[in-house]
């Protein structure tokens, strides 16, 4: 069994760089196979997510190359195959956005349900609704799906029921193939979603809109190679910042975009954190003890979902209550059992997390549920008393790279075990 092992209540200092975007990456990885050529992908997480989309590229054919862990070259000219096996298909969530991307190149695709974290239900419901309307027959059968546009794939109009994220990115790169012009209305607005966008664009495709609630696609006939540099990541920024708020630190969190930050960093104001912004830089630091605030998530650009688990840990050790509302996934707050565990005092009710603040977490045995659990209960060990030490770690690696390491270099004290239990 691999544990993390935290030593707690350490202050965090110094600086540390944000790495690529782990939602682009495992969007744009696989939208590669919509290109006519090579494709150089720079600042790439090295990530479970990202080894594990690699792995199912190269089992339709592909090459794949790292250089220097952050750099990633993609040749999909010879990929000659639209069926994707269980095996690569269950390894990451991430794996429904071969669904456009062989949908768009062969017309037809065939794929088992993607796996993932189990925080909640996310039906594939707008994504076929999508393909669908671009013209493929949609046919599921024993977990399978197989999806097909026999006369090809023509524009059309669609509308979302709900901005989802990976409908809206599936659904923009099945479309940059099909005859006429394609327009996704009530769509997702995510950083992810435009850096998708922009890098279809940078291969010769014609999408306008990314960022609004209406993105246009006009079909083109081909699309060739290129090189792209995916942008930082949002959601592990917002980790560092908050585990730099609960352990009474002053952190500059650099490689970022503070645009992206803004509903986190209006809640950590709120409650006494020092904000400073920079270009392409935040600097995070605690002098008073902070309080507690409410929150209720939201799509983009709203506050994340992804940073809810890591903001209630913060939260256990304001000076006043707090009220967390999940409007995203109901399966979210697996991981409150773990924070009972080392002290906190929580309740549920419903959709809504209620904490009583102003109390001391301590070390203990804890088991990270799925990512942003696991990197939450990295942020409580942060701040507890004694040791704390953190199963599951498989979950983290999906999400965080070279976590211990950048952790370290801020002066806490976290390493790696591996013990026969």
């Amino acid at each position: 069994m691999e544990y993390i092992v935290i030593n707690g209540q350490k202050r965090l200092q110094g600086k540390v760089s944000i790495s690529g975007a782990k939602n682009a990456a495992v969007a744009i990885i696989p939208a590669a196979l919509v290109s006519g050529g090579i494709c150089v992908l720079d600042n790439v997480p090295y990530i479970e997510d990202v080894v594990s989309l690699t792995k199912a590229l190269e089992s339709l054919g592909a090459v794949c190359e790292f250089r220097d862990n952050n750099t990633l070259m993609i040749d999909a000219t010879n990929v000659n195959s639209c069926i994707l096996d269980e095996k690569h298909a269950k390894s990451t969530r991430a794996s429904y956005y071969f669904m456009g991307a062989l949908l768009a190149r062969f017309g037809k695709v065939e794929i088992p349900i993607p796996g993932g974290c189990e925080i909640g239900t996310r039906p594939m419901g707008y994504h076929l609704k999508g393909f669908e309307a671009l013209g493929a027959i949609c046919n599921q059968e024993h977990g399978i799906v197989t999806l097909e546009a026999k006369n090809g794939l023509k524009g059309a109009n669609i509308y979302l029921d709900s901005p989802s994220v990976g409908a809206t990115i599936n659904i923009m790169i099945a479309a940059v193939f099909a005859d006429g012009t394609t327009i996704i209305e009530n769509c997702a607005r995510e950083p992810h979603v435009v850096d998708t966008a922009n890098f279809l664009n940078k291969l010769g495709a014609k999408i306008t809109g990314a960022g609004t609630d209406a993105i246009r696609i006009k079909g083109q006939k081909s699309l060739k190679g290129s090189e792209y540099t995916i942008i930082p990541d949002q959601i592990e920024a917002g980790t560092y910042m908050i585990a730099a708020a609960i352990t009474g630190g002053d952190v500059v969190i650099d490689n970022i975009i503070p645009k992206h930050m803004e509903s986190l960093t209006s809640k950590l104001r709120e409650i006494g954190v020092e904000i400073t912004e920079a270009l392409e830089s935040i600097r995070v630091h605690v002098k008073t003890p902070l309080k507690g605030c409410d929150i209720k998530t939201a799509v983009y650009p709203g506050f994340p979902t992804d940073l809810q688990p890591q903001m209630a840990t913060l939260l256990c050790t304001g000076t006043t209550g707090s009220i967390i509302t999940e409007n995203i996934f109901e399966n979210r707050y697996r991981y409150v059992g773990e924070l009972r565990r080392l002290g906190a005092t929580l309740k549920l009710d419903s959709r809504s997390l209620i904490i009583n603040g102003n109390f001391k977490l301590t070390g203990a045995t804890v088991e990270a549920s799925d990512l942003r659990a696991g990197a939450a209960l990295v942020i409580a060990g942060l701040a507890a008393e004694g040791k704390t030490m953190i199963s599951g770690v498989e979950h983290i690696d999906r999400g965080y790279e070279n976590l211990e390491k950048k952790l370290c270099d801020l002066g806490a004290d976290v390493r790696r075990e591996i013990r026969n239990d």
